[in-house]
């Protein structure tokens, strides 16, 4: 096992990482920004080093100045964490060039995860369903006009080097589509730096449902089941809970196998999570696969007792996974809410000082976090400041506890998501586990006089 590793990543996952290396007896570094000069995270790590300004470019996406810092520390592995540079192919390459461990899958399957377009390819070579659409890149707006034309209104637009709402675009039907094109296809040279654009069909009012995979160098392939984060609000997720409440025994199974399949099939290891769109009549659609530790894998974590940065860790330092499939159980029920300093109506970003800060404590709430009373929320980073995790028995108990934990969580001096939050647990049609990907649009926007998505 490591002696010594760096976290290029800040905040609660940072934070997150580090509490399973202390157990674990590893060393940490943490890198930070001048802005969070104050965060938990650098208070907790070992070592911690400044490696820029207070934007993203000028310092948690600053590579070399993050390889400098690791080389000065004298680290032997890279844990990326999710966001910023976890997914990045150049990083995960240089990491290994520079005689460092990177902390995830090989640069070469990451690259190939990261082109929606390749991916698609991928698995459909692999006989995984994949979404009607198209295999590459469009050539033009004319040609998306007529592949759409093809497989049918509504299709979702999607900028093949991105993922999130940031890359992806509904268009309801054809008048919308040469405008779509145009925006999306700047947005997406902004943000990713290539504007291949790609076509699939909408799948009305699906389930987004994800399958937690492991993967070791000896061989091994196992998922941890499935995660359903339906509730979403423009494709960001909202609500995360495992397991699905609509998924059979049948289709959880058949869901499981294909996400080892997929797996395989690129030749994966360490922590990675395959989604699925899945709609009414239960068919199972590949989505994208994310290469990297997820936002919300602590309900995974909650539901089968397995700590999942060490086992990342474990199968980095080239151990073998110490189980098998039919070792893996999962026992009760687990929901995930992250908390976003942003106004609940407008969603725009709340940012300013927390003047008072009161978690909900019990012996079935988790926390992830990495703020204090007193502490600057910024606006130079993504607005969510934390997770809160609950678990039960059954998913009526978890829906219970959440819905009183979140009674409970007092955040005061930033606006904050926890009435939306409120709503949304306590609406109807989630507590029927009947929520689909259109859920908070269709019933808690307008409840909430947010503005339509």
């Amino acid at each position: 096992m490591f002696a010594k590793i760096l976290i290029a990543n800040r905040g609660e996952i940072a934070a997150r990482i580090i509490r399973t290396c202390k157990r674990l007896k590893i060393a940490t570094v943490a890198v930070y920004s001048e802005a969070d000069l104050d965060s938990l995270h650098v208070t907790l790590a070992d070592e911690a080093y400044v490696v820029g300004k207070n934007r993203v470019l000028e310092s948690y996406l600053n590579v070399e100045k993050i390889i400098e810092v690791a080389k000065q520390a004298e680290v032997e592995a890279i844990h990326p964490g999710y966001g910023l540079l976890s997914e990045n192919a150049d990083f995960a390459r240089r990491c290994i060039e520079e005689g460092f461990t990177f902390i995830g899958p090989h640069p070469d399957v990451i690259q190939k995860m990261g082109s929606k377009i390749e991916a698609r390819k991928t698995m459909e070579k692999a006989g995984i369903p994949v979404i009607p659409g198209v295999n590459e890149p469009l050539k033009s707006v004319d040609e998306a006009i007529e592949v759409a034309k093809r497989i049918g209104y509504p299709v979702m637009l999607k900028a093949s080097a991105g993922g999130g709402g940031i890359g992806m675009q509904l268009v309801h039907h054809a008048g919308e589509l040469e405008k779509a094109f145009a925006g999306n296809q700047a947005r997406a040279e902004s943000f990713f730096g290539d504007g291949a654009m790609f076509l699939e069909k909408s799948i009305v009012n699906p389930r987004h449902i994800e399958v937690q995979v492991l993967a070791d160098s000896q061989g091994t392939t196992v998922h941890l089941w499935e995660r359903d984060c339906s509730v979403q609000r423009r494709h960001q997720k909202v609500v995360e809970e495992a397991p699905s409440p609509f998924l059979d025994d049948v289709t959880r199974r058949k869901m499981g196998e294909l996400g080892v399949r997929a797996t395989q099939a690129i030749g994966y290891t360490n922590a990675g999570t395959v989604e699925f769109l899945v709609d009414g009549q239960k068919n199972i659609y590949f989505l994208e696969m994310n290469t990297r530790l997820q936002v919300e894998h602590p309900v995974t974590e909650e539901i089968t007792g397995l700590d999942l940065v060490e086992l990342q860790l474990k199968i980095a330092a080239g151990e073998a996974l110490p189980f098998t499939q039919d070792d893996i159980r999962r026992v009760g029920h687990a929901m995930e809410v992250r908390i976003y300093a942003e106004d609940p109506t407008t969603f725009l970003p709340s940012p300013g000082t927390i003047k008072r800060l009161s978690m909900p404590e019990a012996s079935y709430i988790r926390h992830e976090y990495a703020i204090e009373e007193g502490v600057k929320v910024t606006p130079f980073y993504d607005p969510m400041i934390a997770k809160m995790i609950v678990r039960g028995e059954t998913r009526e108990e978890a829906i219970a506890r959440l819905i009183q934990a979140l009674d409970d969580y007092i955040v005061e001096g930033i606006k904050t998501n926890i009435e939306l939050l409120k709503t949304v647990v306590a609406h109807p049609v989630f507590q029927k586990g009947e929520a689909t990907t259109a859920f908070v649009q269709e019933y808690v926007q307008p409840l909430k006089g947010g503005k339509q998505a």
